[in-house]
């Protein structure tokens, strides 16, 4: 039994309900499949399967129940045509990149992004014959202006990582469509919870599924959402061809996970609001990124593009790189890890984990000082977390 997506459903409904497709054994929860490979029930039918001619499952690299599963519940929670999965993040905007583009395109990127996605951007893609230019998140006239004859692309991650700045999606969807470009959104610190990119004129939204799909740190991947001829055609054919494709059983965590984002993702803007607004009373605290505070400076912005806020924060203290390490080492709670999205709060120091890999100019361009802290707040009672931070910023005094 295949059970029919319904457009009229919400969003915590799709979470739970979309995807599924019974089989004979009348399961009530998704199976895994984990096969490498299925059978056919002969030569001719295998042929047809090889040729597109006939639908079905082919081999797991492509053709997966519980990867599909995970997709089409994604794809209805992002209100896309087409999902494709991969083995992470990066992976998903390698994907992207190498099936939309081209040796002599251009691309027109947020200098606020994850520090690998500018490695990939400043790196690797030029090897390809495929430029970058980074510009400031927030700045509409610098994206206009950055734009050349060949810019094929404009790349955004917004709130960004780690400064939580955001960028104007139906501004910069305007911009990409007066100039023939795809907008291209990583949504990873919002899900389709809080926004979704493609009702505000994206094109294509990335994500990592590791980060709040998940929502327990368990397994690594990542998904492209669109439409069925750049996302459905152009990049699954990537995926199928070179292969960085989503295990069955990270695809079935992840599928279970989605069911709970609703319930998660209230409760992490909830604490994260909390720590917020108890960070800004903090002497020692020099400055809290959080767009839920009424002093972000897109904080409007972030009330009509978002539903919520998110669980993502960063703030600055005084004494630089030694002051931030004390915080970290005196915490006896939060987890000091690099990873987001989790039940557990966690903390790193950007400067020298996610960025430390950009070169100095690029970080300081970004704002990521070497006296900011990340939190990813967790599901934990808040009052927890804030006893955890205050012995931290005592000993980084």
């Amino acid at each position: 039994m295949h059970q029919e997506d319904d457009c009229s459903w919400s969003l915590a409904t799709r979470a739970i309900r979309s995807g599924q497709q019974r089989t004979d054994e009348a399961e009530h929860n998704e199976p895994i499949f984990m096969t490498s490979s299925f059978v056919f029930k002969s030569a001719a039918e295998a042929a047809a399967r090889f040729a597109d001619e006939l639908p079905g499952n082919i081999y797991s690299r492509f053709t997966n129940p519980s990867v599909r599963l995970f997709q089409e519940r994604l794809a209805a929670l992002e209100g896309g045509e087409c999902c494709v999965a991969t083995a992470s993040g990066m992976s998903a905007i390698l994907a992207t990149c190498m099936s939309l583009l081209r040796a002599g395109d251009h691309i027109v990127c947020s200098s606020s992004v994850f520090g690998s996605t500018v490695s990939l951007f400043d790196k690797v893609l030029p090897r390809f014959g495929v430029e970058t230019t980074f510009v400031p998140l927030s700045d509409g006239a610098a994206w206009e202006a950055a734009i050349r004859p060949n810019t094929r692309m404009l790349f955004v991650e917004t709130p960004s990582n780690p400064l939580m700045e955001l960028g104007d999606i139906r501004q910069l969807a305007a911009v990409a469509k007066a100039h023939d470009c795809l907008l291209v959104v990583d949504n990873c610190f919002c899900t389709p919870i809080l926004q979704r990119p493609l009702e505000l004129g994206a094109d294509i939204v990335i994500h990592s599924a590791t980060k709040y799909l998940d929502g327990q740190g368990r397994c690594v991947g990542g998904a492209v959402v669109g439409d069925r001829e750049r996302v459905g055609k152009e990049i699954f054919g990537f995926l199928r061809t070179a292969g960085p494709s989503m295990s069955p059983f990270n695809a079935w965590v992840f599928a279970k996970g989605l069911e709970t984002l609703p319930l998660r993702m209230r409760l992490h803007c909830e604490n994260a609001m909390v720590l917020a607004q108890w960070l800004k009373a903090q002497p020692q605290v020099l400055k809290v990124h959080y767009p839920g505070l009424p002093e972000h400076p897109q904080h409007e912005l972030a009330r009509r593009q978002q539903s919520g806020f998110g669980g993502v924060l960063s703030f600055e203290i005084a004494g630089g790189r030694e002051a931030a390490w004390r915080l970290i080492d005196a915490l006896e709670l939060i987890s000091i890890t690099a990873n987001l999205g989790d039940v557990k709060t966690t903390i790193t120091h950007p400067a020298t984990t996610t960025h430390g890999r950009i070169a100095p100019e690029q970080r300081a361009a970004a704002g990521i000082t070497e006296g900011l802290l990340r939190v990813s707040v967790g599901l934990e009672d808040v009052r927890d977390l804030q006893r955890d931070l205050a012995r931290g910023l005592q000993a980084s005094a």
